[in-house]
């Protein structure tokens, strides 16, 4: 299933909307290092590998942004550590 990304700037997200429901990652911009901060995924949608996909579209966004990501939440680490190919996308 194919998702698009919007990029709510009045509050700081990154966001999916699917149906009813919003999946999103907030962030801090802190001079072109966007600070990760929270995944959200609504229990509605959970263990469908829509976090995944979510961040793998933030982080495409940052990167044609020319920004880095700096990942500030647990989920984010964890996949900073799984997918070491990514590390060019990170500070």
């Amino acid at each position: 299933m194919t998702y698009t990304l919007e990029h709510n700037v009045e509050e700081f997200k990154y966001e999916f909307h699917i149906g009813e429901h919003i999946a999103y990652i907030t962030y801090d911009d802190q001079n072109g290092d966007m600070h990760l901060t929270h995944t959200i995924v609504p229990d509605a949608l959970a263990g469908k590998g829509l976090a995944k996909t979510l961040l793998e579209a933030v982080l495409q966004q940052i990167k044609k942004d020319n920004k880095k990501a700096v990942a500030k939440c647990s989920y984010i680490v964890n996949y900073q550590q799984k997918h070491p190919e990514a590390s060019s996308l990170f500070v």
